[in-house]
């Protein structure tokens, strides 16, 4: 073997046992609590909400389709994939310097010789004053011996970067779903709210009709014929009102599936949703496992771990090589002969002397991102908790108002029936009435929105669970 192979193989045996700067990562030990606060059932006997698939969980065939559409066509998601490309791209990128770079130069050169000029050539020594000169070169190698791991830390940086941008994909996907089930089930609450408004306003004026034949026959007073009139003109009130709601609501789902503003197709009633049998929340720990952001939070850390192993490949030398292989001659018949060949190999060390501290604070800067990216993973987490434990407390909360609601609206409905048939058996005064329907209206209106609360719970419940993004 030659002298120059013999060089090539040594180092080349170098860059791969070459040490690799900077600390390997390790992920953060996590204190993790034997079970989510607010949970009913025992953490080791159940299995997870977010086991399920999003169309397991709701189950509603419109809503359904609105997220598949949503899953398909939302600016945020496309946003999210064109970046988990461009991070793949990236990775590539860096990779490649990895890797001796080959690449293969020519050209002719053609010119024309003066007889007055400098340096005057006679006939008999020059017989043509027309030349043409004409080289190729293959450039053999372009590489850096990586023996410091500079280049390895800078492609475990990219790596984790695509990773994280892939979670974070997910985590989109995992709002998206959430974002266009709570955002319907706000809409079917409207819907109930415009129904329960509209029957009001029907029932108010039957009232206001048989208490304007009352006052015509000198049984109802002017005082009673206005304040049935204020019940009916409230009730009208809020019709507009909840129909604005409606529409802006419509206008936002057609955001998230990414429509010009319009209608939106309806399934179940508010009070038709099925939901899971139960909700049980699992183990924190699987939790961590499941959730894109925190996993995303991670593959920051990943990075940033590695930064600062690039950062500190600085301090040594850096070792290159180049060599090229080629011909060069005046005649281009002969460019390819052995006497017209020329090669090149030359190794080249780079080591910096003086930098005025510019190394030493890259490396600091490396290592105070790192304990940033540290500090948001183990916020994520606690987040998670947090989100986990207050999506369960929301839910065990809300079905014991929807129950007491339930009890307090059918009190109010025999009461209102109640009053009007005194009202109207002249027992009692029609201020009776009108208060026990105003009550009526409101229970009416807060059993609808307790029933959403009931769903928003659930909703957030299982996004903060870590489900909804496959």
């Amino acid at each position: 073997m030659s002298r120059s192979g013999r060089f090539l193989v040594v180092l080349a045996a170098s860059w791969f046992s070459g040490c690799v700067m900077g600390p390997n990562y390790r992920r953060p030990a996590v204190q993790t609590p034997d079970s989510f606060r607010g949970t009913t059932l025992p953490a080791s006997e159940s299995a997870s909400l977010a086991d399920l698939n999003w169309w397991e969980v709701f189950k509603d065939p419109s809503l359904a389709e609105l997220i598949r559409t949503a899953l398909a066509q939302n600016y945020d998601l496309r946003v999210a994939v064109a970046r988990v490309e461009a991070a793949r791209a990236s990775l590539g990128i860096v990779r490649a310097d990895q890797f001796p770079n080959f690449n293969a130069t020519g050209d002719v050169v053609a010119n024309r010789l003066s007889r007055n000029g400098s340096l005057a050539l006679p006939p008999s020594i020059l017989p043509s004053q027309n030349r043409t000169f004409g080289s190729v070169t293959l450039n053999l190698l372009s590489f850096e011996v990586d023996i410091w791991g500079r280049l390895r830390r800078a492609t475990e940086a990219a790596r984790a970067n695509l990773l994280g941008a892939e979670e974070n994909r997910k985590a989109v996907v995992a709002t998206l779903v959430s974002d266009v089930a709570a955002a319907y089930f706000s809409l079917r609450e409207l819907d109930s709210e415009l129904e329960i408004a509209k029957v009001t306003l029907a029932t108010r004026q039957e009232s206001l009709s048989l208490i304007q034949t009352r006052q015509g026959g000198g049984v109802a007073t002017l005082l009673d014929l206005r304040q049935a009139e204020e019940l009916v003109y409230s009730a009208a009130e809020t019709i507009p009102d909840i129909q604005q709601q409606i529409a802006q609501t419509e206008n936002q789902i057609s955001l998230m599936l990414g429509k010009n503003p319009g209608e939106v197709v309806r399934g179940r009633s508010l009070t038709d949703q099925e939901l899971p049998p139960g909700v049980p929340a699992g183990l924190p720990s699987a939790m961590l496992g499941r959730r894109p952001d925190i996993r995303a939070a991670e593959q920051n850390l990943i990075a940033a771990n590695a930064e600062i192993g690039a950062a500190r490949a600085a301090y040594f030398p850096q070792i290159s090589l180049t060599g090229f292989l080629g011909g060069q001659s005046t005649q281009l018949s002969n460019l390819f002969s052995p006497p017209n060949s020329v090669w090149n190999f030359t190794p080249q060390v780079a080591q910096p002397i003086f930098t005025a501290g510019r190394i030493r604070s890259n490396v600091k800067l490396a290592e105070a991102s790192r304990k940033s990216a540290l500090a948001q993973y183990e916020k994520a987490i606690q987040t998670a908790f947090a989100e986990v434990s207050n999506a369960l407390v929301a839910h065990q909360k809300v079905r014991e108002s929807y129950a007491q609601q339930e009890r307090l609206l059918a009190a109010v409905e025999e009461r209102t029936r109640l009053a009007y048939v005194r009202y109207r058996g002249g027992v009692d005064t029609l201020l009776d009435a009108l208060d026990a329907d105003r009550d009526q209206f409101q229970a009416q209106l807060t059993l609808a929105r307790i029933k959403l609360s009931e769903l928003l719970s659930v909703v957030q419940l299982y996004k903060a669970l870590g489900g909804g993004w496959e």
